[in-house]
């Protein structure tokens, strides 16, 4: 093997799977909200020879040598997460926001410890307490849920804090398109003596870009991705506050425990230079253009579809997402809608509503999102053609009615279908049209 060769000579077939993706990429509209475009220069940094550098440790205090280099890069992430999110202390090592939600248990929780966090079918995370989820399992989870207007239901969250005293209280969300409620959320955890964590995964680009409020002040601890609104690699981060330091001056060392050895071998050096960079990127001037540019189109996507009698969740949006309700087209039409829209050059991801009808694998709504559309230069005007198109592929697959039985065939066979359909395909045409205007990279 020619370890000089290039990843084409090299490696044929998996060269063609990644331009095939790209051109899936160039040719159609990427609305998952949790999915963003990277820079050249995360990507640079990302696909680097760190990648072959075992780190156990934190700067300073590594386990094997030849780490300077190492350091200078861990140490540049980590002030560089300090100043944008305002916090004392961050730990940059977790490979994602599972983990990183992990290691906050591992430093806070003994098994059996009351834990509450939005209940996962309401917009929460399987990390905030689901039941089949580490976090449901290893501890007592009381979940809280939304109001039928779509809002959390803050009457809920504090009485069951109040009758079940949690060590733990994520305000976080995953599916949640209204601004979190950070003051009520903090009120209700100082007075139940719980820790109050900020998973921000979804909306930390937001934050930091001055298009949402910021968490700091109310939690103790903040979680956060790095791959969503915060436009850089796949990773992790832990955070604690000057609350969180003041409530327990141990709680960065305790974090910096959880992860390593707690939970975690050696850091991916190569991802941690990929969140410094994109965090560099997030401390521009121009990045708080982008952040406020995500919200304009997600608003305008809203109401956009709302216009054309497509409910959304709470009636719109105050951040990057929202969730689409189907129910009034059929129960557990999510996955339905989402293959058509994939037909078409769309892609979103299938989603629970609150109170569905139907299960999680076939649920009753959709999930879209603006990062990457607006990451690509769109704006209000696109958002109205895409709301447009959107519509289009719904009217398309009002006639197929999800059977209560062997449903898993019924999808397999209505994917088929729908290729076939002429006004998929040409809705698909106008998709690539529109996306084609606009760079990827």
């Amino acid at each position: 093997m020619d370890r000089k060769a290039s990843l084409k000579t090299a490696d044929p077939e998996i060269y063609a799977a990644i331009q095939n993706e790209l051109k899936r990429r160039r040719e159609g509209l990427e609305l998952i909200p949790s999915e963003n475009i990277t820079s050249r220069a995360v990507l640079e940094a990302l696909g680097s020879i760190l990648t072959d550098k075992y780190s156990e440790g934190y700067p300073g205090k590594r386990y094997y040598g030849g780490n300077e280099f190492i350091d200078v890069i861990e140490n540049l992430a980590i002030e560089r997460a300090k100043k944008a999110f305002g916090v004392p202390y961050a730990n940059v090592q977790p490979h994602s926001g599972s983990p990183a939600n992990q290691a906050v248990y591992f430093a806070l929780m003994k098994p059996g410890d009351v834990v509450m966090g939005l209940n996962l079918a309401d917009g929460g995370h399987l990390t905030h307490g689901w039941k089949t989820n580490f976090s449901g399992t290893l501890y007592k989870s009381f979940p809280y849920h939304v109001k039928s207007d779509g809002y959390i239901d803050i009457d809920e969250v504090e009485r069951l804090a109040r009758e079940n005293k949690p060590k733990l209280i994520w305000c976080s969300t995953t599916a949640y398109s209204r601004e979190l409620p950070f003051a009520e959320m903090s009120r209700i955890a100082d007075d139940a003596g719980a820790y109050l964590a900020a998973d921000i995964a979804h909306i930390a680009g937001l934050v930091v870009g001055g298009a949402h409020k910021s968490p700091v002040p109310f939690a103790h601890i903040v979680t956060t991705t790095t791959h969503k609104t915060l436009r850089g690699p796949r990773g992790g981060m832990i955070m604690v506050t000057q609350k969180g330091i003041d409530k327990d001056p141990e709680l960065p060392s305790k974090i910096d425990k959880a992860v390593i050895p707690g939970l975690q071998g050696g850091p991916h050096n190569h991802q941690t230079a990929a969140i410094a960079v994109a965090l560099g990127e997030a401390l521009q001037p121009e990045f708080r253009d982008y952040a406020s540019q995500i919200v304009k189109n997600a608003k305008a996507l809203s109401e956009a579809l709302m216009a054309k009698g497509i409910r959304i969740v709470s009636g719109g949006t105050d951040n990057h997402l929202m969730l689409v309700d189907l129910t009034p087209f059929g129960i557990g039409k999510g996955v339905l809608v989402q293959d058509a829209l994939d037909a078409a050059g769309i892609t979103v991801n299938k989603n629970t509503v609150p109170s569905d009808p139907s299960s999680p694998f076939f649920p009753s709504g959709i999930r879209l999102g603006t990062p990457t559309v607006t990451t690509m230069g769109m704006k209000e005007p696109e958002m109205k053609l895409i709301a447009g198109f959107i519509a289009e592929v719904i009217e398309e697959v009002k006639g197929f009615e999800m059977p209560e039985k062997e449903r898993a065939a019924f999808a397999e066979q209505f994917r088929k279908q729908i290729k076939e359909n002429k006004k998929i395909r040409m809705i698909k045409q106008e998709v690539a049209k529109l996306s084609s205007g606009f760079e990827l990279y």
